[in-house]
């Protein structure tokens, strides 16, 4: 590995996917970069914050892998009292970063938590038919994002330069539909074990009568 990059690859992931987001040869402002992260990031990795995206500007600014300036042909259109724009690129540097990174840095283990089922393994401590209301929610959010991501993919598609994230949104697709299937799978596990723990209760209450 380059003795150059060991510090920029020393750079948590969350920094390279906003590098990441400036790497299609595009000027954006932190208002672009928050629309665009919603529109690809937030299906497979992070939503992040407008003050974590500009968090890791200025810190990606400092290390010389992104440039900024005030965009000049927006200030006569600004509004009185309206703070002006700064758009930001990445430098040549921080194409070599991100391309080091992406080809050389060992992948992090990918790790889930997950709310919903974290509540599931604690169902023996809650009542079955909030639970049930619970998993369908995640079931209906599952299949909204689904539905996101496959509209977000076929927009993108025709643009040449977006072919690698629209790959990633169809997979976004993929994994929102699998979760569903696995969604279905554990509504019809809890109705077996709402009404198991239904009987269970009926005996007991038979034999105290």
């Amino acid at each position: 590995m380059a003795e150059d990059h060991q510090p920029t690859l020393r750079l948590r992931p969350t920094s390279f996917a906003v590098l990441g987001l400036l790497s299609f040869g595009q000027e954006l402002s932190g208002f672009d970069m928050k629309r665009w992260a919603d529109w690809s990031l937030k299906f497979f990795y992070w939503a992040p914050s407008f003050s974590q995206i500009y968090g890791e500007l200025h810190k990606l600014e400092e290390l010389g892998l992104v440039a900024s300036r005030l965009d000049e042909n927006k200030l006569p259109q600004r509004k009185r009292g309206e703070r002006e724009k700064r758009v930001y690129r990445i430098t040549a540097e921080g194409e070599q970063a991100v391309t080091a990174w992406t080809t050389e840095a060992e992948p992090e283990p990918t790790m889930l938590k997950h709310g919903i089922m974290l509540r599931t393994w604690l169902g023996h401590t809650a009542d079955p038919a909030k639970l049930r209301e619970m998993v369908l929610a995640h079931r209906t959010q599952s299949e909204r994002m689904r539905v996101l991501a496959l509209d977000h993919a076929e927009g993108a598609a025709p643009v040449a330069e977006w072919a690698y994230p629209v790959a990633v949104l169809n997979w976004s697709a993929q994994y929102y539909a699998d979760e569903c299937a696995r969604a279905d799978s554990l509504l019809a596990e809890l109705d077996r074990l709402a009404a198991k723990r239904k009987r269970k209760r009926k005996s007991i209450d038979g034999r105290k009568a």
